[in-house]
């Protein structure tokens, strides 16, 4: 494999104009079309006020182009984590605009990112990326307010070295498909910082479902960036695609998943455990049930927290989980901290959900939780209502009164963080110490009422 390009120089280091960027099925995007329209989109971000802009843009041609754009304009990339107009609203204060590639009902500074048509002049140098740029992500902490992730450039440069000495000649030629969204840091690592650095071709799109992955041409080889919410779903009767390394993060592979798509593309997984704070702490190429993590070089595990050269405060990130580790160095994970939890891969606040149910007209307090019903996780809410509220909920009917929650939710949580299950109580049980206890809480979900 070639070395690693730095982000900085992704547009002017000496590559060809024609060297393939990003496909889709109606056309091919490449290096000169890149420099064109990321010259286009700095013109314009430059004549705006602001310093920081939130790209919600769903093409991965596309979130290039935003990405290197307000970076060599001087600006700072901003990922809210979703596009979801409401909830962009609401976080007006944590940008200046927003970049999309579709419109979207937001009431601030929108700006569309398009690519155009080429012309004949060449390409100029533009502004230079200083060292300490940073991109800036969301996730949701354990209060369920939004939590800011300071990512330097230089750490995602070191991250696509130490994914290219991990993986090396596994990736060249590689044609790289996903099934995970750009605006988590996984995706940007995977989608967009890896291929960029290595000069591997993207595919613009998201793969959402197993037909469209078994649907890619048998002339290329492909690097599969997915996730056990994505793996469990794939249908073994369909042709296989020619992968040759399939990764996944986000969550656990149970093993009974990878059995069955292992036999299907005659392929073991590479798994990789991380997190937004962290990046990329450890993997395991997944041949066996117990196949335990192997920390990356540099990586270091200590009292709960986790160092490295991909963290830059120098006391390291308190960790989300439990790790065990074994004499050589190697570990299990063996629960979560805290009140984050994940449900198909996506990292899900607790906290945040019993605010948003606490600002609902008659319900007066809320206890969110994880249920597991089937083999399949969900959320469950106990609540207290008001007399209001109970006598409304008594006229109109228990099923009408949660679809109603539901479409008042919606708009500002992600899909799997809207309650599955519902529990109306006179109060919230508590133990001896006033505190809630999740086992006890769970217990009111055991029987449909």
């Amino acid at each position: 494999m070639h070395k690693p390009l730095p982000l900085s120089q992704w547009l002017s280091a000496p590559r060809p104009d024609d060297t393939p960027i990003a496909w889709r099925d109606d056309g091919v995007w490449t290096l000169g079309d890149l420099r064109h329209d990321v010259t286009q989109l700095v013109n314009t971000l430059r004549q705006e006020e602001g310093e920081r802009w939130a790209l919600c843009v769903e093409n991965g041609y596309l979130f290039t182009v935003a990405l290197l754009a307000t970076l060599h304009a001087g600006k700072t990339p901003v990922l809210p984590g979703h596009s979801r107009a409401a909830q962009l609203n609401e976080q007006r204060d944590l940008f200046s605009g927003v970049l999309s590639d579709t419109a979207l009902a937001f009431a601030g500074r929108q700006r569309l990112v398009a690519s155009t048509p080429r012309t004949d002049n060449g390409f100029s140098p533009l502004p230079a990326i200083d060292d300490t740029r940073a991109i800036e992500l969301f996730t949701s902490g354990s209060t369920g307010e939004p939590q800011r992730v300071v990512k330097p450039i230089i750490s995602l440069d070191r991250e696509a070295r130490l994914l290219a000495e991990q993986f090396g000649n596994r990736l060249a030629g590689c044609h790289v498909v996903a099934s995970v969204v750009l605006h988590h840091l996984y995706g940007l690592t995977f989608r967009v910082v890896l291929p960029m650095a290595l000069g591997l071709p993207s595919q613009t799109r998201l793969l959402n479902y197993a037909e469209q992955l078994s649907a890619l041409p048998h002339d290329k080889h492909y690097l599969f960036i997915s996730s056990p919410a994505f793996l469990k779903r794939l249908d073994t009767a369909l042709t296989p695609p020619p992968v040759a390394l399939l990764i996944s993060a986000g969550g656990v592979l149970p093993w009974r998943d990878i059995t069955a798509f292992q036999g299907w593309l005659d392929l073991w997984p590479d798994e990789i455990y991380g997190s937004t704070e962290t990046g990329v702490m450890a993997w395991r190429h997944r041949q066996d049930e117990t196949t335990r993590w192997q920390p990356f070089p540099g990586v270091t595990f200590h009292d709960g927290r986790v160092t490295s050269p991909l963290i830059h405060e120098p006391e390291g990130v308190v960790l989300d989980d439990n790790l065990h580790f074994t004499a050589d160095g190697q570990f299990s994970i063996v629960g979560r901290r805290g009140r984050v939890v994940k449900i198909e891969d996506k990292r899900i606040s607790l906290d945040e959900i019993e605010q948003r149910l606490l600002a609902l007209d008659g319900i007066c307090d809320a206890a969110a939780l994880a249920v597991t019903r089937g083999g399949r996780q969900g959320i469950g809410v106990l609540l207290v209502l008001s007399d209001e509220a109970r006598m409304h909920r008594e006229s109109v009917g228990k099923n009408a009164q949660e679809s109603a929650w539901r479409r008042a939710l919606r708009p500002c949580l992600e899909p799997v963080a809207v309650p599955r299950y519902w529990r109306i109580v006179d109060e919230i049980p508590v133990n001896s110490m006033n505190k809630r206890v999740t086992a006890q809480l769970q217990e009111l979900f055991h029987e449909n009422p």
